[in-house]
């Protein structure tokens, strides 16, 4: 089993937390943008209270580790391994409920090319364990507005895990999906699955608007966030998100392989 200090180094080493590759100045970016209420920032949270420049920085440096300096505008941003690890420790706690009570879960990710490993390795676990794990929605169109403009994307699945791609991304060896923060592909698969009957999940795993979005809508939502995702952290601060990694989401996939490795045996599903 890997033990907390051997994950707190890596952590370290792979910089996923202490110094990360987010520029502060990307983060604050961020900060501004949700004070303003911009939604590609919300991520489809619709906050309760009022959450300005000053606020957020303060929740983040609470929560996540950021200087909590507002005067601090430039550099590397700086995420606390300890809440890492202490997070990580609730997150699994989550698993292993969800686990006990064989319940339906969902997972989906704006992250793909990072993150899918990860996620896909909860899935297979929580299959072992008697969950029902949710496709709906699969091969569903999903229209986001990106920089670009708007952009039609299917929903599918690769091994249990949500995400979208352009039409005509599915051929084999292609990209595994693009990478988004939108509310509308979680809002599209809770759709669906209520349109059928259910089931519907009881706890949702993801990141960005995954987590956002179900969250917003009521369902227990988990998973990471990076330094410029206030979003989660403010969801987590009034009670529609459940529990937050804070560590940089961008890194090489196998980096998040230990990770993977601590919540399952956290959670009793190594298999």
């Amino acid at each position: 089993m890997l033990s907390t200090g051997a994950l707190r180094a890596h952590l370290l080493a792979a910089r996923l937390a202490g110094p990360v590759a987010t520029s502060r100045e990307e983060s604050l970016r961020s900060y501004r943008l949700f004070a303003a209420r911009d939604p590609r920032v919300l991520l489809g949270l619709d906050p309760e209270g009022v959450w300005g420049r000053r606020e957020l920085i303060a929740l983040m440096a609470e929560k996540c580790g950021v200087s909590a300096d507002p005067h601090h505008i430039s550099g590397q941003d700086v995420i606390d391994p300890e809440l890492t690890l202490t997070a990580l420790d609730a997150f699994a706690e989550r698993l292993a409920a969800v686990a006990q009570r064989r319940a339906p879960v969902l997972l989906g990710t704006g992250h793909p090319h990072r993150l899918l490993g990860f996620y896909a390795a909860l899935a297979d676990a929580l299959s072992a364990a008697g969950c029902a794990v949710l496709t709906p929605a699969h091969g569903h169109s999903v229209d986001i507005t990106t920089r670009f403009g708007l952009r039609t994307y299917n929903l599918a699945y690769v091994r249990g895990v949500a995400l979208v791609r352009e039409p005509g991304a599915s051929r084999p060896g292609c990209e595994p999906g693009a990478h988004t923060h939108s509310p509308l592909p979680v809002r599209t698969a809770l759709a669906a699955a209520a349109e059928a009957g259910g089931p519907m999940p009881e706890l949702v795993i993801g990141d960005h608007g995954w987590v956002c979005g179900a969250g917003q809508l009521g369902f227990e939502a988990i998973g990471p966030a990076d330094t410029n995702d206030p979003a989660l952290f403010v969801g987590q601060a009034e009670g529609s998100v459940s529990v937050v990694v804070p560590l940089d989401d961008a890194v090489r996939s196998d980096y998040y392989r230990p990770l993977t490795r601590y919540v399952l045996n956290r959670a009793c599903l190594s298999q």
